[in-house]
């Protein structure tokens, strides 16, 4: 158990009397009745089967920010990251902060957060390992870094920033609540290091002594709505109608005068001239997942389109099945397949433990989604196997079978593909242009995949060339609507979703016009294919949707700019990250900067 020293301070002592039953979004603050099998079971804190003596152990514990005492010393930082051995890089608790006024009548708010060990945490339904586990004891939501794999999922659901993905050792960690501490009577290590007592902390509702208020929210403080954090806050002093950040995100906070609330509006700070940005937007580390996601759509539409093509008795399609394409069709799409599940699995943190992302698909998209992938890829090699050997035993009812089951995988997979992208944390991804996009993709790229191989192969027929036609503008008429959708609700939204926007026409508004302008074009030589059957019109289409197809899906996952509190100039700051790492800066470790393939 964690030592305690014979003079702690009174402050570092946990004293909470008299609890409520119940939250204010009306959940019990008793985790477990009494009597309950989880009760009396030890948590085996360093192997220690001792059970803490706090009365309170059961109850929902949570933190207590007064911003109005807040000098933004960092101490809670260095206490936290001293106590759990975090290395320069990360940070299980971080001070930011946000600006209001002019001259003279200026004013700084800061903000210290960590987890805030929610009543329903995202990060524990999102993760694939089931690395996450909410307590009964003080309801603290703990991660085990050993069994994570380092896919990062918590992270982009997270709204808060808690959980934290170590690019070193390819694995998250993230604060614990100090439960060590709470067994034996004490208070977080940030708490009992705070030097101005803006932090404190006890049983959820419970007003510190000295405080009067114990809002949700905080000018700053994302959305609570999404998983109900245990942190409460007091801020007392009258703020500036807008508050600006200080870090390189392209936001503000305005306040709402009809609500009092203050919502994240557009802050301009870079201006509007329009760049091109290619380097960072096709080097972006999440490049694996453009890999994965276009090469699996572009299969799963070429699969439909021949196995429902050949069910429903379409004769380009039946006659393509018996042509000399057939087989190697089978093969490159097999292989085309491999090569974006091979790109994704090297983008985890951990490669050689990918099979634990079947641990948690009770509760994951990103668990469903590796399931429905999953029985796609065998299914689509089993049908492989029996068009190569059509006289195995069972054949005849193989084959089908194996169809089936990758209709079945295909739509299992590609629905939680989207669905694990609709995330409140992440505004720009979470509108239906996202469904539009991934839908578009398959029978866009799906039938230029059969496209190409058939003129290869030269079984190219005018009904076919129709067919295929009509199946690509089909996805590049879904993707175009779903872009226009989201553009105009992007302008007029109170999110970080505008701020994403303004990036896009501007830190990457060439890229967006050229995609633009690639989709239109390759809208006109799918409608002239359509209308004329020339086939060969199929090549430069195919140009041109491919790479309106890259750059749209780079564009996609560079320019999400999620649901994180403010940071400060040196720390948490996206800006300050990319210019010490192109400075040389990030070799420094107390910089706290990773230099990027580490």
């Amino acid at each position: 158990m964690f030592p305690v020293r014979e003079n702690e301070p009174d402050y570092a002592l946990l004293k909470d009397p008299a609890c409520l039953s119940h939250n204010r979004y009306g959940q019990p603050i008793e985790t477990v009745p009494a009597g309950h099998a989880l009760r009396e079971r030890s948590l085996d804190i360093n192997n220690d089967a001792g059970i803490g003596t706090n009365p309170n152990r059961y109850r929902q514990h949570g933190f207590f920010f007064n911003a109005d005492n807040c000098i933004a010393c960092h101490a809670c930082e260095s206490a936290c990251s001293e106590k759990n051995d975090v290395p320069a890089h990360l940070a299980f608790r971080s001070v930011g902060f946000v600006e209001g006024g002019s001259y003279p009548n200026t004013q700084r708010l800061n903000i210290s957060m960590a987890c805030n060990h929610c009543d329903d945490p995202v990060c524990l339904k999102g993760c694939p390992t089931r690395a996450y586990t909410k307590f009964a004891e003080y309801g603290a939501v703990l991660q085990d870094p050993d069994i994570c794999f380092g896919c990062g999922y918590c992270t982009w659901v997270c709204p808060y920033n808690a959980p934290q993905l170590d690019p070193v050792k390819g694995q998250v960690s993230k604060c614990n609540m100090c439960v060590d501490r709470l067994e034996v009577g004490l208070k977080p290590a940030c708490v009992s290091a705070c030097l101005g007592k803006a932090l404190d902390f006890g049983v959820i509702e419970n007003i510190p002594e000295g405080r009067s208020q114990a809002k949700t929210e905080i000018p700053g403080f994302p959305r609570a709505d999404i998983t109900h954090p245990n942190i409460r806050f007091q801020q007392t002093r009258v703020t500036q109608r807008e508050m600006a950040r200080l870090d390189s995100m392209p936001l503000k906070y305005h306040r709402d005068d009809s609500t009092g609330r203050f919502v994240p509006v557009l802050d301009p700070k870079h201006g509007f001239a329009r760049q091109w940005n290619l380097g960072k937007l096709l080097g972006s580390h999440e490049n694996a997942h453009v890999a994965f996601t276009l090469s699996v759509q572009s299969v799963m539409g070429a699969f439909l389109l021949l196995v429902l093509g050949g069910w429903l008795g379409l004769a380009a399609l039946v006659e393509y099945a018996a042509s000399a394409a057939w087989l190697p069709t089978l093969g490159v799409m097999l292989a085309l397949l491999g090569f974006g599940l091979f790109r994704l699995n090297l983008h985890l943190g951990k490669p050689l433990r990918f099979y634990r992302g079947f641990n948690n698909w009770r509760l994951s998209p990103v668990s469903r989604e590796i399931a429905g992938v999953s029985l796609f890829a065998g299914s689509l090699a089993g049908f492989g196997f029996f068009n190569l050997f059509p006289d195995f035993p069972l054949a005849d009812w193989l084959k089908p079978a194996s169809a089936a089951a990758g209709l079945l995988g295909s739509s299992v997979g590609g629905y939680y593909m989207i669905r694990l992208y609709r995330i409140p944390a992440r505004p720009f991804w979470n509108h239906w242009h996202t469904d539009a996009a991934f839908v578009g993709a398959a029978f866009n790229l799906g039938g230029l995949l059969l496209a190409l191989l058939a003129l290869v192969f030269g079984v190219m027929s005018p009904e076919l060339t129709r067919l295929l036609a009509a199946s690509i503008g089909l996805g590049l008429a879904l993707e175009a609507l779903g872009l226009l959708a989201h553009a105009r609700a992007l302008k007029a939204a109170h999110s970080e979703g505008a701020a994403s926007f303004y990036e896009q026409t501007t830190t990457y508004g060439h890229p967006y016009r050229l995609r633009n302008g690639l989709l239109g074009l390759s809208l006109l030589l799918a409608a002239a294919i359509a209308v004329t059957g020339a086939p060969l019109l199929f090549v430069p289409l195919a140009l041109a949707a491919m790479s309106a197809a890259i750059l749209g899906r780079a564009l996609f996952y560079v320019l999400v700019i999620p649901t994180t509190m403010p940071g400060a100039f040196f720390w948490r700051n996206k800006g300050f990250v990319e210019h010490a790492r192109a400075t040389g800066l990030a070799r420094m470790p107390q910089v706290g900067v990773v230099m990027e393939g580490r």
